[in-house]
C-alpha cells in the first residue's frame, strides 16, 4: 500500500463517520488507538512547556500526534510530539509533512511496549531526526536518543535539555508528570 492508498482508506472510513488514526509502516496500514489519559496529558504538558520556548522565539513548529509525517521510506506516521526548525519548514502545508521531523517524542501508553516504541524512535534517527525522546509514565524516566550516541536515561531529579535545536530550554522531568491535586484545590 502507498500513502494514496491509505488516504483512499480514511476517506471511506470518514464518510461512514469512522475516524481512525492510521499510519502506513512497510506497506501496511495500521490503525492507532487512542491513548490513555496520563499520556494524553504528559503530551499537552510537554507541548506547552516547548511551545512557550520555541513560539516567542520563532525556532520552528511544533505537532501533537495528529500530524502525520510522510517518511523517505515511504511511511507515514504521527509521533506523539514532533518538530521541525523554521528554516525546514517555513510554511506547514495542507498536507501531511514531506520531510524527518528535527525532533520526535514518543510517549508510553497503558497499552504500549517500549521495544516498539524504541524501533520507531531509531528509525527516525536512522532517517535523520537529531533528537528522539521516549517518555514512560510507568517508569518516570525519559530516554534520549542522538545520532551516533548511547541513550541517555533521565528519572526525576533530572532535567531535560535540548541545545542543538532549543538553546537554553530546560525542562526538569519531575514537571513531566500530571498533577495530584489536593482536597484543598478540589474544593475551589
Amino acid at each position: 500500500m502507498t500513502v494514496k492508498d491509505l488516504e483512499k482508506v480514511q476517506k471511506t472510513f470518514k464518510e461512514a463517520d469512522q475516524d481512525y488514526q492510521l499510519e502506513l509502516e512497510n506497506g501496511k496500514i495500521i490503525i492507532v488507538g487512542p491513548s490513555d489519559i496520563v499520556s494524553s496529558e504528559i503530551g499537552v504538558l510537554f507541548i506547552w512547556l516547548l511551545a512557550n520556548w520555541v513560539y516567542p522565539r520563532r525556532l520552528g513548529r511544533i505537532f501533537d500526534s495528529a500530524g502525520g509525517f510522510i517518511l523517505p521510506d515511504a511511511n507515514l506516521t504521527a509521533p506523539d510530539v514532533s518538530f521541525v526548525r523554521a528554516a525546514r519548514l517555513r510554511e506547514s502545508p495542507r498536507y501531511f509533512g514531506e520531510l524527518v521531523p528535527d525532533l520526535v517524542v514518543e510517549i508510553k501508553s497503558q497499552s504500549d511496549r517500549i521495544k516498539p516504541l524504541e524501533k520507531k524512535l531509531l528509525n527516525f534517527i536512522q532517517l535523520g531526526a537529531q533528537v528522539g525522546i521516549l517518555i514512560d509514565p510507568d517508569e518516570q524516566t525519559v530516554t534520549v536518543y542522538r545520532q551516533e550516541c548511547e541513550p541517555i536515561v533521565l528519572g526525576n531529579e533530572d532535567v531535560l535539555t535540548v541545545a542543538e535545536l532549543f538553546p537554553g530550554w530546560e525542562l526538569p522531568i519531575c514537571q513531566l508528570w500530571p498533577p495530584i491535586f489536593t482536597e484543598a484545590e478540589t474544593q475551589a
